[in-house]
C-alpha cells in the first residue's frame, strides 16, 4: 500500500500574511512554511518589473538545480541541471522573453548560476507561458530565500529544508495557487 507521503501532491497554497504583505505560507497536505514573496506583495495584474508575486493557477514545468552543489532532489518533476550559460530571457522586446536561454561569456542577462544560493533549485513555473503577453512579468519561479526572508523581485522563496519538502511530492499536475 503507498503511504500518502509518497503520492504527488494535488495543490499547493500560498497566501500573504498578516501585517506584511511581502511575506506569506505556503500550505499543502496540513503543513504550513514561511515563505517570502515580491516586493510589491501578490497582485492580480502582474507587469514586468513591478515586483509582485502573480496571483492566480499555475502548475511547475520542471525543476532546475545546481548539480555542482548537491545531489539531484526527490522529485515528480522534469529536471535539468544548471549550466554556466543558462540564462532566463527578461527582455519584453526580445522572441526568447520569458524563456530559457543560452548565455555565451560575458553576455548580459539573467544567469541561473549565481554566487549566492537562492538559485541552487528553481521551479519553473507556467506564468506568462501559454502564451507569452510581453510586459506580464517573466522569470516567476519557487526558489531559496535569503537568510532573512527578505521580499523577491516577484517569485515565492522558500529554506531549503521545505523546498526539498516540497519537491519530493510535487509533480507537473500539482496546481500553484497563489492569492
Amino acid at each position: 500500500m503507498t503511504d500518502a507521503r509518497d503520492r504527488p501532491l494535488s495543490a499547493i497554497h500560498v497566501h500573504r500574511a498578516a501585517g506584511d504583505p511581502r511575506r506569506g505560507w505556503l500550505s499543502a497536505d496540513g503543513w504550513t512554511v514561511p515563505v517570502a514573496l515580491g516586493r510589491g506583495g501578490i497582485l492580480a495584474n502582474k507587469r514586468e518589473g513591478d515586483g509582485g508575486t502573480p496571483r492566480g493557477v499555475f502548475h511547475p514545468r520542471r525543476l532546475w538545480w545546481r548539480a555542482d552543489r548537491h545531489l539531484r532532489p526527490k522529485t515528480f518533476l522534469p529536471t535539468r541541471p544548471i549550466r554556466p550559460e543558462d540564462a532566463w530571457c527578461e527582455d519584453p522586446r526580445d522572441r526568447h522573453y520569458n524563456q530559457p536561454i543560452r548565455l555565451d561569456g560575458a553576455e548580459p542577462g539573467d544567469r541561473l548560476t549565481r554566487a549566492d544560493h537562492l538559485y541552487d533549485f528553481i521551479v519553473e513555473i507556467d506564468h506568462n507561458a501559454a502564451p507569452r503577453i510581453v510586459g506580464r512579468g517573466s522569470a516567476v519561479f519557487l526558489h531559496l530565500a535569503r537568510p532573512n526572508f527578505s521580499p523577491t523581485a516577484g517569485c515565492v522563496s522558500m529554506t531549503k529544508m521545505s523546498m526539498l519538502r516540497v519537491l519530493r511530492r510535487m509533480s507537473p499536475r500539482t496546481k500553484i495557487i497563489i492569492g
